[in-house]
C-alpha cells in the first residue's frame, strides 16, 4: 500500500491587492495546489469579501481549495470550498452547521495531542500542527516537533497539516515525518524567482 503523496497548501500574505491575483495565478499555474488559504486581518467583510472574488476564481480555475482563514462568516458570504480555525476562531461543529456537509473544516492545533484529538472528535476534516520551523508571517508561540505528525498518522485516519516556516531547504523532514500537507506562505510570495519557481521547487520536492 502506497501512501497518497504530500501535498501543497498555500497561505496568502497579508496584502491580496494590487498585482496579487496575477501571483497567485503565477503559483496555481506551475504545479498541482491541493488549497489556498485566504487570509487577511483588520477589514470589513465588505472588504474582505471584494479583495477575495479574483482569488476565489482563480483557484476554481485551477482546482484548488479556496479556504478562509477565522471568518466562518465570510466563508458562508463567499461559499467557499471551507474554513480555517485557530483555537480562539470558534467551534468546528458550529462551522459544520453554517457551512453545510461539504465544507472542509481545519483547525490550528499548535504543537498539541489533546487539541487535535478534539478538533478530530468536533469534526475537522484536517488538523494543523505547527510552528515547525521559524516564521516571521506571524508571532509564534508554540514549536512543534515533527514526531507529532508520525505520532499522528500512526493513530488517526484524519489528514494532518505541517505550518510555520516551511521552505524547499527544510520540508523533506515533515513529508518524511507523515505530513499529509505542506502549509507554506513567505517561502512561496518571497521567493527570490518569484511565486512559480518556489511552487516547482516544492512539487519536485514532494515528487520525489
Amino acid at each position: 500500500m502506497t501512501m497518497p503523496k504530500c501535498q501543497l497548501y498555500l497561505i496568502s500574505p497579508l496584502d491580496v491587492g494590487g498585482d496579487f491575483p496575477a501571483r497567485l495565478e503565477e503559483a496555481v499555474a506551475a504545479a498541482p495546489v491541493a488549497a489556498f488559504q485566504f487570509r487577511v486581518k483588520d477589514m470589513t467583510q465588505h472588504e474582505a469579501a471584494r479583495l477575495a472574488e479574483p482569488l476565489q476564481a482563480i483557484c476554481a480555475a485551477h482546482e484548488v481549495a479556496f479556504i478562509v482563514n477565522d471568518d466562518m462568516a465570510l466563508a458562508k458570504r463567499l461559499n467557499a470550498d471551507g474554513v480555517h480555525l485557530g483555537q480562539g476562531d470558534g467551534d468546528p461543529k458550529e462551522a459544520r452547521r453554517l457551512l453545510g456537509p461539504g465544507a472542509q473544516i481545519g483547525v490550528t492545533c499548535h504543537d498539541s495531542r489533546h487539541f487535535a484529538m478534539e478538533a478530530g472528535e468536533a469534526g475537522a476534516d484536517y488538523v494543523a500542527f505547527g510552528a515547525f520551523f521559524p516564521t516571521t508571517t506571524k508571532a509564534v508561540e508554540h514549536r512543534a516537533e515533527p514526531e507529532i505528525l508520525t505520532w499522528w498518522q500512526g493513530l488517526f485516519e484524519l489528514p494532518c497539516v505541517a505550518i510555520g516556516g516551511i521552505t524547499p531547504d527544510n520540508a523533506k523532514v515533515l513529508v518524511d515525518a507523515g505530513a499529509d500537507f505542506i502549509a507554506v506562505s513567505g517561502a512561496v510570495w518571497a521567493h527570490p524567482e518569484g511565486p512559480a519557481a518556489a511552487v516547482r521547487q516544492f512539487d519536485t520536492l514532494l515528487a520525489g
